[in-house]
């Protein structure tokens, strides 16, 4: 071979190499975050969160290629202004009453905490005038700023607590005479720190970026005044994945939490950092008809991953006990939730569904209760008591009748899952099924029922998030994603009752 063609051949083999290696090293997921944003996310931030947020928000550009453009102001006043623009994806408010009143409003999606802080009075550093209560704070010779209680939320909880210690139209008179309301805590920390005025009101994390500047006094000492810095995904926004992708980085215990702590706030302890997040379900059957298109709509809007395991709930906790570690537990009934309730937070009522005989078209055997279950050459089915929820409460149902042994003589299928039952009944293998009346809603049609008329035949299913989780706000979201009015339509339309009514603190 010439020496030319040898090369020709050894470079084409070093150009493939190369392009082979650029595929196996290729992350579509971090490529499709570096193009998927088009225009810039908005985001309205409170100025006192300015120093972390600028740094936080240079990291997500330059790692992910995403714009943002950030518009600081006073709580209050970027909540106007979100509500007269109605344009926008992201608002960082200084304390939660703001995310409260913006979701009131219809503006706000989601929301997810990042920090706490509190009031304090701050001065000089060496507090020349000595300054060691709110009280203080009405001496003629002491010159205060304060945030503007219209504008700011160091303002805003400044007035509500001199309101309840009976000193708020003192003090609003005494910054009136010789002192100076500002739009913003930043503006008020920067008022003591050039000396213009002896004493302000800050949050603490502000005062502690200050190195002017020393904390004299909490403001009061009641805990209710620790506030919660807490960003939410506006209804404005024409990105929300975008717009929540970058909310969950800004919440990130590994990413945007640590430069919070670096700046004095007390952080929250958030979920672990993952561009498209994965978290684990286990569901009881019964509730797949309600929940799987709430699922769907979820995985796309956070831009996450929900595996499913369905099965019957005896199963489940089976598998838990074993070792299995989901983020949550939907319960086909709260029996089968206490059993491995030590591995989750308290669990929610979200739903009841009533259990009943179905049985074919026009009853052909006319049964009219449990007792008649037990007729001679009946073919009933019924649910397995050692994989399911349902034959666990059915079985508990009968023998609290008296009827168990007699009912079960006739039993001809047992199956983990109602499913299975209610396909036998259609297909004319069985003449009766016992089954939860979500699980006939979609072949009600098809079927007769039979009510019973027992206090105990019913299921609740509760929803728990798992103690372990890496993952809490994003699973605690998409259960806010079940209870959503959509949501509630579902689960009415397939049998079930509604019970779950979300109290947010």
């Amino acid at each position: 071979m010439r020496g030319s063609a040898r090369i020709a051949v050894v470079g084409g083999s070093v150009v493939f190499a190369v392009l082979l290696v650029g595929l196996l090293l290729w992350n579509p997921q971090t490529e499709t975050a570096r193009i998927s944003s088009s225009e810039p996310l908005v985001f309205y931030c409170a100025a006192g969160i300015k120093p972390p947020v600028e740094e936080i928000v240079r990291a997500y550009e330059e790692e992910y290629g995403v714009a943002i453009r950030l518009q600081y102001g006073g709580s209050g006043t970027l909540l106007s202004n979100i509500r007269a623009a109605e344009v926008g994806d992201l608002y960082l408010a200084g304390d939660a009453s703001f995310i409260e009143i913006a979701r009131e409003q219809g503006l706000l999606a989601e929301s997810i905490p990042l920090a706490t802080m509190r009031p304090v009075i701050a001065t000089a550093k060496g507090n020349p005038k000595n300054i060691g209560s709110a009280q203080d704070l009405l001496r003629e010779d002491v010159r205060v700023a304060l945030g503007n209680p219209d504008a700011a939320s160091v303002g805003k909880q400044t007035r509500i607590a001199m309101s309840q210690a009976g000193l708020w139209e003192l003090l609003e008179r005494a910054v009136q005479t010789r002192g100076v309301f500002k739009p913003t805590v930043n503006d008020v920390a920067n008022d003591l720190k050039i000396g213009t005025v002896d004493a302000g009101v800050v949050w603490d994390s502000t005062a502690n970026q200050y190195p002017e500047l020393e904390i004299a006094a909490p403001l009061t000492t009641d805990d209710s005044f620790t506030m919660q810095v807490t960003v939410g995904v506006l209804k404005s926004s024409k990105q929300p994945t975008e717009a929540l992708r970058f909310a969950r980085y800004l919440s990130a215990r590994d990413r945007g939490l640590m430069a919070l702590e670096r700046h004095h706030y007390t952080a929250v302890v958030g979920d672990v950092w993952a561009l498209e997040p994965e978290i684990l379900l286990l569901s009881g059957g019964v509730n797949r008809p309600a929940i799987e298109e709430t699922l769907r709509a979820f995985e796309l809007r956070e831009g996450c991953k929900i595996t499913r395991s369905y099965n019957g709930c005896g199963i489940l906790v089976a598998q838990m006990k074993a070792g299995e570690r989901p983020d949550a537990y939907f319960a086909c009934d709260v029996s089968f939730m206490d059993e491995v309730g030590r591995l989750f937070d308290q669990p929610v009522d979200v739903s009841e569904t009533d259990i009943l005989i179905a049985v074919q078209p026009d009853n052909p055997r006319q049964i009219a209760s449990l007792a008649d279950l037990a007729a001679e050459g009946l073919k009933l089915g019924v649910a397995n008591p050692e994989q399911s929820a349902l034959g666990a409460l059915t079985k508990r149902m009968l023998a609290a009748a008296g009827l168990l042994d007699g009912v079960m003589s006739n039993v001809r299928s047992q199956t983990p899952t109602a499913d299975l039952l209610v396909n036998q009944l259609r297909t004319g293998t069985l003449d009766a099924v016992i089954v939860y009346e979500a699980n006939i809603a979609q072949v009600r049609e098809h079927l007769d029922i039979v009510r019973i008329d027992l206090p105990s035949a019913k299921a609740i299913q509760p929803f728990a998030v798992a103690r372990a989780t890496e993952h809490r706000y994003l699973t605690q979201r998409l259960l806010d994603a079940i209870a959503s009015a959509e949501s509630q339509e579902r689960y009415q339309a397939t049998g079930f009752r509604w019970l779950y009514s979300a109290e947010r603190p």
